[in-house]
């Protein structure tokens, strides 16, 4: 069954304070019980030493028990004296009924009405004992349940006070005490699980809210709405995910302008060779255009064109998804680049561009890369100028060291590029519209080629503008 994530939110909230509430209120309620049976016993041990002091004075002002034995009056009057006050307090009427029992009969029976009382007092639990343990005031059939107190005059046991078991809370405004907190405490908890299931309402609407945002942009990005974004409100994870997605949908929205502008120019080049070829063939067919060498070579040409374009998308894909081979080893990169350049030399010589390289590096310089896509990242540099430099032109080739990295600068002569249209040259299908353009060959394939070479080997280029006045691709390899 489908639950919201607020509804989860405002449970879990809920069920955390029921938890801390309840643990609070149980932890709270034994520990105050605790706390006051603590209390109550040092209040009874003071009773009873108040009360063991009152029979210590009235032995000694009696200078015995003689008075006092079968005196049931005087005996309840000293205990009701004995309180930690130390005024007197009245006997109850029920004690004026006792007079049928012996005189040395104590704790009276209760009456019922009494008796179904959960308390019992002090004075309805104690007994007094000789110094020899003969009963004074007392029952019989008690005695082995007493804990005796001794009476002390002058170093000397006189006599015992002897004390019934009964319940820790023996008095009526004790228990009225403690049923009072306990329903505070209950009242205390209701407030607090009402005001934090308010609060965790509250939260859950607040976390929800974004959540539901978020889970709406995602629908609506799935099915390709890539132009959705999220508001940014808050500096939290929530705004840290919300600004995460507004990524992620840019990114996917670039992603696909890419891929159909890639798609366009794939069958943009893939057509103008092919209409070209079809043109060409259908002359021969129809006799127009004689079937000469020249007819063949054009033929052949627009074949070759074909098939550079798609050995530079086959490679293109292989680099974009890793599958290209590198096989690194240490590797001179100077070396490889002066056989790059004796291998494109009749190609200068054919468009008269000089070429000159600059090695400003004290000693070989040894790095851990592939031989092979070294070469083909020269090579494809190397055709650039050749493509679309102008006749007579120059080319400059530099070679040095900046710290741990080794810098090659290619810098050829007119034709320039503008400043702003640097950093798209190593964009797919881009080319400029100027005399670097597509009438001097390439699909616009060859410096993305050349990008994706250098970041597989940890390293870094960049195009900028020539001080010979046309281009300079800068190419940094860490050694």
């Amino acid at each position: 069954m489908y639950k919201s994530i607020r509804v989860k939110l405002f449970l879990t909230l809920l069920l955390a304070t029921l938890i801390v509430v309840a643990g609070m209120y149980t932890f709270m309620r034994e520990s105050f019980e605790r706390g006051f049976m603590i209390f109550v016993e040092t209040r009874q041990k003071e009773r009873i030493g108040n009360l063991i002091e009152a029979l210590t004075n009235y032995y000694a002002s009696d200078e015995g028990w003689r008075k006092l034995a079968n005196n049931k009056g005087k005996w309840i009057e000293i205990l009701s004296q004995a309180n930690p006050h130390g005024h007197y307090t009245p006997p109850p009427p029920w004690l004026n009924d006792i007079a049928a029992e012996p005189a040395n009969a104590w704790p009276p029976k209760l009456p019922k009405e009494y008796s179904k009382r959960h308390f019992v007092p002090l004075e309805m639990r104690v007994m007094l004992l000789k110094a020899d343990k003969n009963i004074l005031f007392g029952r019989t059939e008690q005695l082995s349940q007493l804990s005796l107190n001794p009476i002390y005059h002058e170093n000397r046991i006189v006599g015992f006070l002897g004390v019934l078991p009964g319940k820790p809370l023996n008095q009526l405004g004790e228990i009225q005490f403690m049923e009072q907190q306990a329903e505070s405490f209950v009242w205390i908890a209701v407030l607090m699980i009402s005001l934090s299931a308010s609060l965790a309402l509250l939260l859950a609407y607040i976390l929800g809210r974004p959540l539901k945002r978020i889970i709406a942009a995602s629908k609506a990005l799935a099915i390709g709405r890539y132009d959705t974004r999220l508001p940014i409100d808050s500096h939290d994870e929530l705004g840290q995910l919300a600004h995460n997605f507004n990524d992620l949908a840019a990114a996917l929205e670039q992603a696909e302008q890419t891929r159909r502008r890639w798609v366009a120019d794939i069958s943009h080049e893939l057509r103008t060779p092919l209409s070209v070829l079809r043109g060409e063939l259908e002359a021969l067919q129809d006799g127009i255009r004689p079937l000469t060498g020249d007819a063949v070579d054009s033929l052949y040409g627009d074949v070759m064109r074909l098939n550079r374009l798609t050995e530079d998308l086959y490679q293109l894909s292989l680099s974009d998804q890793g599958a290209l081979s590198y096989r690194k080893t240490q590797t001179d990169p100077l070396v490889i680049l002066k056989e790059d350049l004796n291998a494109f030399a009749p190609e200068f010589e054919r468009r008269n561009i000089s070429v000159k390289l600059e090695n400003q590096l004290a000693e070989p310089i040894i790095i851990h890369a592939d031989p092979d896509r070294l070469s083909q990242l020269y090579r494809n540099l190397l055709k650039n100028t050749v493509n679309y430099t102008d006749n007579a032109g120059r080319l400059l080739i530099t070679a040095s060291l900046d710290a741990n990295k080794i810098l090659f600068s290619f810098q050829d002569s007119a034709p320039g590029v503008l400043e702003q249209d640097l950093p798209r040259l190593f964009d797919r299908f881009y080319r400029l519209e100027s005399s670097r353009s597509r009438s001097h060959g390439g699909a616009g394939l060859g410096l993305a080629i050349c990008r994706n070479i250098v970041e597989a080997h940890n390293g870094h280029i960049y195009a900028a503008v020539s001080p010979l006045g046309g281009l300079e691709i800068k190419v940094e390899l860490p050694i």
